[in-house]
């Protein structure tokens, strides 16, 4: 048994919102009230911890990650710069520190951020002239190779456009080296997978900088060898994150005819949604709209499911307990996946099944017709706050005054929808406390845009977004009775923070660290002293 005293203790329990102690029992926690009552009832038989006066919030979790994905950027070419010249320079150091011929990889380009815009296969080459090199951008929808790459997965001018993708050509037909959706299979095919040893030590390195962070728990969004990895770690005791796992589309024959259902598992790893993809993404311009983007007269993006074929997967799931997490960016993806779960919900009664918690991913810019339709349908809003100010130039770039819709957390609020918050990392970083900041001030870390934020009427308040990393996402995976809150029963996941947030400016969020990260009663992060 432990005694947290002495603290000030957010709970998010509308029975006691605010406690000074907290008393933990087997993973749980069994008590919450004042410092006197805790020692006196509880403190013969308890380890006490003053907390001489910090703030304790519920455990946050990243609803959206791509946790093999993150786990492996962490150790590629970091490529999130503001200029192409300085990506090339940090490729060139890489190679030079690289072997002949093995791979270089790297993440995190964004050629909207890039006066100089996409760069090629021989920019590439120059940087790297004895090492196939792949970079994928920020947006993981969009990829660039060198040459020598581009001829290791045999793509030419002959190579034809795979279904879901393209490949860029110049204007005699020759690829330029940067390929847009599927079309980035055809390098990865040429690419030795990782092992699963070396995705399990991977990620095991990554769980550090999660808890440093404080995420206690994750919804993870990568495919079948992430899981393999996870279930090794959970079986040797070293996975302490909580995990909820998607299954990828393509493995939906094998999770019915498994029996497996979302929701089966235990309390540290469990079964998810089925995750499909009904378009692109903002950077590429492949998300799919209803008109065209601005300046790109002949472009709407690329729709890749229409709401039939949604419909089509989705009967198959929700037949076998399986739930829906469905990526859409443009207003017209949103609108066709909402059309499909609107027959999903006729399904689910004609047949006598349980409305399962299915879920948009991204939901970044909606038709004005379909603001409550989240809403109506009990569609859950999963959203990255942290795309709002990180894609908000891009976007007033390339859908205009479409933008009033886009990444509308207030509107999706208060219509009644339920919100849960991630980063999509390594999209983004899966730092909470720069998606809480973007939440609450729509505004990027050096104060831009304005004072007031980037339509600034989608603001949340702090509490509002602190739901949205704790209480929504517990709500999400259909386990708000046991995660979300510090109240009597539920798990004793929790961070401490040396500020109180609510007493610190808005603008100040982002540069809140935890001193200590509590999972399950046990401590597995404390910053050095």
């Amino acid at each position: 048994m432990r005694i947290l005293y002495n603290a000030r203790i957010t709970t998010l329990d509308p029975q006691r919102p605010l406690v000074s102690a907290l008393v933990v029992d087997h993973g749980k926690v069994l008590w919450t009230g004042g410092d006197a009552e805790a020692l006196a009832q509880f403190g013969a038989a308890a380890e006490k911890t003053d907390l001489q006066g910090r703030t304790v919030w519920p455990g946050l979790t990243d609803a959206h990650i791509h946790l093999q994905h993150y786990a492996a950027a962490l150790q590629m070419v970091d490529c999130e710069t503001p200029t192409r010249a300085e990506c090339l320079r940090r490729v060139s150091a890489r190679a030079a520190a690289t072997p002949l011929g093995q791979w270089i990889r790297g993440h995190g380009w964004n050629q909207n951020d890039w006066p100089e815009g996409f760069g090629s296969a021989q920019d590439l080459d120059a940087a790297a002239p004895n090492h196939p090199v792949f970079l994928t951008a920020k947006s993981l929808h969009a990829g660039w190779a060198n040459s020598a790459a581009l001829q290791r997965a045999g793509i030419s001018r002959a190579t034809p456009d795979p279904s879901g993708g393209r490949i860029e050509r110049d204007a005699a037909g020759d690829p330029t080296g940067i390929l847009f959706e599927s079309a980035m299979n055809l390098i990865y095919e040429a690419i030795a997978p990782p092992t699963l040893p070396e995705i399990i030590r991977a990620i095991n390195e990554a769980q550090t900088n999660l808890w440093r962070m404080g995420i206690t728990g994750v919804h993870d969004y990568d495919r079948s060898q992430c899981f393999a990895a996870l279930q090794v770690l959970q079986q040797e005791g070293r996975l302490k994150l909580r995990v909820v796992k998607s299954i990828p589309l393509e493995d939906l024959p094998h999770a019915i005819a498994l029996g497996l259902r979302t929701g089966f598992g235990n309390d540290v790893l469990r079964i998810g949604s089925v995750k499909l993809f009904a378009d692109g993404a903002l950077g590429p311009r492949t998300a799919a709209m209803f008109q065209p983007y601005e300046n790109q007269p002949n472009n709407t993006g690329m729709l890749l499911l229409d709401n039939e074929q949604i419909f089509e997967y989705g009967q198959q799931a929700v037949a076998h307990g399986l739930s829906m997490a469905i990526h859409a960016i443009g207003d017209r993806a949103n609108h066709e996946v909402l059309e499909a779960y609107a027959h999903l919900r006729r399904y689910e009664r004609e047949h006598g099944l349980p409305a399962l918690r299915h879920r948009i991913e991204h939901v970044q810019i909606l038709h004005p017709q379909d603001y409550n339709r989240l809403s109506e349908l009990g569609v859950i809003a999963s959203v990255q706050p942290i795309h709002a100010t990180s894609d908000m130039l891009a976007a007033d770039r390339h859908w205009g005054r479409r933008c009033e819709g886009a990444y509308a957390y207030r509107t999706l609020l208060n219509s009644g929808a339920a919100l849960c918050f991630g980063s999509d990392a390594p999209v983004e970083s899966p730092n909470p406390f720069l998606g809480l900041h973007a939440a609450v001030t729509r505004r990027r870390v050096d104060g831009s845009p304005s004072p007031e934020g980037w339509y600034p009427a989608q603001r949340l308040t702090l509490e509002e977004a602190l739901r949205g990393f704790t209480i929504g996402p517990a709500f999400a995976a259909g386990l708000e009775g046991q995660l979300g809150r510090l109240a009597p029963g539920m798990f004793a996941d929790l961070i401490v923070l040396d500020q109180d947030p609510i007493h610190l400016p808005p603008e100040q969020l982002h540069s809140l660290q935890p001193s200590a990260t509590m999972i399950g009663g046990e401590w597995v992060w404390k910053k050095e002293a």
